[in-house]
């Protein structure tokens, strides 16, 4: 029975830490070699059939989609990877190469790319590395080894500098030795707080921040730091008090500008389709008046915009 199969899904993520909460689940009834024959005929279409490359891709989950691309490179003898970035372009080629990775390695890859050639893309590095969790981090520190051969912290050190530099290895490497030693700058202790502390333990720290200090900790981060470091501690403290918010309400600007940053919607959708793009979805109409979805339905269009809607899973 699929409610009961989508209940037990559900029931796995109930574990030690916070329960997920997805938007694309396993699909019920799967059938990997049906599937891959499909792709394999709207490949082969001319002019290519992208909506049943987005009907099938976006309604699976990442463990489906790797059998599905097993099960293709059986029948096609060839990556279906290589295949769909032929038959593919633009933003919907991005997102569903996304899609084909696990959430780790596609944050892998986005780390990557943001550091890669003559400008390092600050803003998506703050976002990445300040708004994982350690555990995510720790994982994603993995798969980056695996990847690319290279270590996380190294790519990190190369590509920033001064304290902004200090802060973003702190949260990497879960720990800033330095940081310990407590007779340096002030900037060098909240590195050493931000990223030694546990968030519960935070949330505590700034609402006690309050009772002694004229300005709440975001204020005091304003008065105190400029640049990329202030917009990482900013990140921080958003995603310490509410990650939901603060990923709908990146969402929001991306849309809100006269043309909408696919890459940052991409981003944040296809990261976070299997892991709480529900909570998400829920904040964004607590705090913006309309839902996720009606407000894809305005600013972005045709197969890109058929595929965020699929993995929004739905209006709300």
């Amino acid at each position: 029975n699929i409610i009961i199969f989508q209940y037990l899904y559900f029931l796995i993520y109930v574990q030690e830490g916070e329960p997920k909460c997805p938007t694309v689940v396993p699909v019920y009834d799967f059938n990997p070699e049906e599937d891959a024959a499909k792709i394999e005929t709207a490949i082969k279409t001319k002019g290519i059939d992208e909506q049943k490359i987005i009907e099938i891709l976006t309604k699976r989950s990442c463990s489906q989609r790797a059998e599905i691309a097993f099960e293709y490179e059986k029948r096609a003898k060839k990556d279906l990877v290589s295949a769909l970035k032929g038959a593919l372009s633009g933003s919907l080629e991005h997102l569903i190469l996304g899609l084909m990775k696990s959430t780790a390695q596609y944050d892998a890859s986005e780390l990557k790319s943001s550091m890669k050639g003559l400008g390092t893309d600050e803003e998506t590095l703050i976002e990445m590395v300040c708004s994982r969790s350690k555990e995510e981090l720790m994982e994603i520190k993995k798969v980056y080894r695996e990847m690319f051969k290279k270590e996380l912290e190294k790519d990190v050190s190369g590509d920033t500098s001064g304290d902004f530099a200090k802060l973003l290895l702190a949260l990497v490497q879960s720990l800033y030795e330095a940081g310990v030693n407590r007779k340096g700058t002030d900037v060098t202790t909240w590195i050493s707080i931000f990223s030694e502390r546990s968030v519960p333990h935070l949330q505590k720290v700034f609402e006690r921040y309050k009772r002694y200090s004229p300005y709440d900790i975001k204020e005091s981060i304003r008065k105190e730091v400029k640049g990329d470091l202030e917009k990482s501690f900013l990140t921080l403290v958003e995603c310490m008090e509410n990650k939901h918010l603060y990923f709908a309400s990146r969402l929001n600007d991306a849309m809100k500008s006269k043309s909408v940053k696919d890459k940052v919607v991409t981003r944040i959708i296809v990261s976070r389709c299997e892991v709480d793009l529900m909570k998400v979805c829920t904040e964004f109409k607590r705090n913006f008046g309309k839902s996720l979805y009606q407000t894809i339905l305005e600013h972005t269009k045709g197969d890109y915009q058929r595929a965020l809607l699929n993995l929004c899973g739905g209006d709300d």
